[in-house]
């Protein structure tokens, strides 16, 4: 059974300062309006591509989107930042309207949109939950009913009466996700919240959305950058692009569809910096092989050394450093750290390199990014993120042309005995 139907559904947003010449453009669409005329910015605007300038007043954060949700489907919505999953999952749960289009549902919708959504800082963790079930159409003796189960999921049994502007956004996220997972909503709308809990309530909250849906029979729509928790989750998938769905159908389909459209410029790039300071500097990372060339692509089983040119600039030392290897659906693969091996660069030149040596690369085909640090002791001097692309191949790992037929995972020295 269908239960849920978008059908041509479209959000136009003006861009620049609000208030600013929109007088003149509300009289023109109520002029139209009276006259039985389409509005007439309809006709006007570009795709949400955020990382244009705009040469156009408005902007069509979602353009044309038509799908169906059955009962009990757990429907994945991938796509890069300002593709428009949240608009959609707003316009779906209520909160905005569509500029054009219309959404069927059947039942009661819950929405977990942003951290702690709907709660009220003032009161209580207990007096949210039932706020909360309030808005969902609960009534008091139904909320009763479970409020020892939300309790006990949400973990925050010691704070349940302490005002919710005391909780941090864990635990925020932790009463919001039991709350709605627990107050059986027909459908259940999440956007990215769970990156802001810890491992343990994550892995939680995914089964029990797994439960709500195999189980209970309920629909979840689920927005994640977590290709991982996807894949793990979702039955169906659609992506968006530029605020239009470019891709619907199986979810590992999707995953592959969304994966083949990353920018993935192999090598180097300080784009990325999640932490820098003045004093020290990763300026470059080359890959070369055993004979010292440079190399974009390597094959499995290769000899490789990750060149690490390092600008010292403070002249001091000593430091530590760490590569992490991570697959293009984000996953971490492998960390590698001088820390680990009991080791730290004492060079206070101004430039130094630093080489890490791979005898074996155990990656199989597929594209893959680095993230790379330099610590002084327990600080944090430098962080990139995503700063070097690989291209990995097949080759001959274990040294007689054959290599196992899948394409996941990692290769590993063994013997048979």
């Amino acid at each position: 059974m269908t239960i849920l139907k978008a059908e041509n559904i479209s959000k136009q947003y003006r861009l620049g300062t609000i208030g600013t010449g929109t007088l003149s453009h509300d009289l023109n669409r109520w002029w139209h309006r009276i006259r039985g005329k389409d509005d007439p910015y309809l006709k006007v605007g570009e795709v949400n591509d955020r990382s244009t300038a705009s040469t156009s007043d408005y902007a069509w954060a979602l353009h044309d989107i038509n799908f169906e949700v059955q009962q009990g489907e757990v429907l994945g919505i991938i796509g890069k930042n300002g593709a428009g999953k949240s608009t959609l999952l707003k316009i779906l749960s209520r909160v905005t309207s569509p500029t054009t289009g219309e959404i069927k549902t059947r039942g009661r919708i819950a929405s977990l949109l942003e951290v702690g959504t709907g709660f009220h800082p003032e009161l209580t963790g207990r007096e949210n939950i039932y706020l909360n079930g309030a808005i969902l159409g609960m009534t008091k003796a139904e909320i009763k009913a479970k409020e020892a189960e939300i309790i006990d999921f949400s973990g925050c049994a010691r704070y349940v009466d302490t005002p919710v502007k005391r909780y941090s956004s864990g635990m925020r996220v932790r009463l919001a996700f039991a709350v709605a997972a627990f107050l059986e909503p027909d459908i259940l709308v999440i956007d990215e919240v769970l990156a802001v809990g810890d491992a343990e309530f994550q892995k939680k909250a995914i089964g029990k959305m797994q439960d709500i849906s195999t189980s209970e029979g309920r629909t979840v729509l689920f927005v994640s950058h977590n290709m991982a928790a996807v894949k793990n989750l979702c039955t169906r998938a659609i992506v968006l692009e530029h605020g239009r769905s470019v891709f619907e159908g199986d979810v590992e389909d999707a995953i592959d569809f969304y994966v083949s459209r990353k920018d993935t410029t192999v090598g180097f790039n300080r784009n990325t910096i999640k932490k820098e300071t003045s004093g020290i500097s990763i300026s470059n990372i080359r890959i070369l092989n055993r004979f010292g060339e440079e190399k974009s692509t390597v094959l499995s089983g290769d000899e490789i050394y990750l060149e690490l040119s390092i600008l010292n600039k403070a002249l001091e030392g000593p430091f530590s450093l760490g590569v992490g290897i991570y697959d293009i659906n984000d996953m971490p693969l492998i960390h590698c750290s001088t820390e680990v091996m009991d080791k730290c660069y004492d060079d206070i030149s101004e430039t130094f390199s630093a080489t890490l040596k791979i005898l074996k690369w155990p990656l199989v085909q597929g594209e893959y990014y680095m993230n790379c640090y330099i610590k002084r002791n327990s600080d944090l001097l430098e962080h990139l993120e995503a700063c070097f692309w690989i291209s990995g191949e097949k080759g001959d790992f274990y040294g007689h042309g054959k290599l196992p037929s899948w394409k996941k995972g990692v290769y590993i020295d063994y013997e048979w005995q």
